[in-house]
């Protein structure tokens, strides 16, 4: 089933989990089923190292499901092997309307990247030719690449009408997705 796919990149305290939370509430409030993706550089903790889950995973276990009537988690310890490539993990999700991935930025894939210049960091965008809108508290750069949405990160509203109309009219990459 071909479904929407964006990358939501930018640098360390940009704003992108802010902005991701807002997008994930407001499309799921209009009825929009949200998958979302986060590449963390860091260890994950899912349970505390005394749990059951977690003994299993030191033990040796490849694969250990965490199940309770709210949620489940499925663990699974890499060892030696390099991490999956994006595409193998999202042949893992469930369908849903849009898959949101934050990170990845390496990726070859639709992209709206965050960026605040107080941060001291460069853009990401002159250099990704994938990235197709901007959201940022400053205002669009003269001589800005054209195909570039240039949003205001203050007026997320703004940001999400663009996200819906760039959905509907089919403006970011689909995917290929089981189901």
């Amino acid at each position: 089933m071909n479904k929407n796919l964006l990358g939501i990149i930018g640098w360390s305290g940009s704003g992108k989990t802010t902005l991701l939370e807002f997008l994930i509430a407001q499309l799921t409030a209009v009825g929009q089923r949200v998958n979302v993706v986060k590449h963390s550089h860091h260890d994950i903790i899912i349970e505390p190292p005394q749990k059951d889950s977690a003994r299993f995973r030191t033990a040796g276990a490849a694969e250990v499901m965490l199940v309770s009537p709210y949620r489940y988690v499925i663990t699974r310890e890499l060892h030696a092997e390099p991490e999956p490539a994006l595409q193998t993990l999202l042949a893992r999700f469930s369908v849903a309307d849009i898959l949101l991935i934050e990170g990845y930025k390496w990726e070859p894939i639709s992209k709206l990247e965050v960026h605040r210049p107080l941060l001291g960091k460069p853009p990401l965008y002159p250099d990704d030719p994938y990235v197709i809108a901007v959201a940022s508290d400053v205002p669009a750069p003269p001589g800005l690449r054209d195909g570039i949405a240039w949003l205001d990160l203050n007026q997320p509203d703004e940001i999400l009408e663009w996200l819906l109309t760039a959905m509907r009219d089919g403006k970011i990459q689909k995917k290929e997705f089981p189901g």
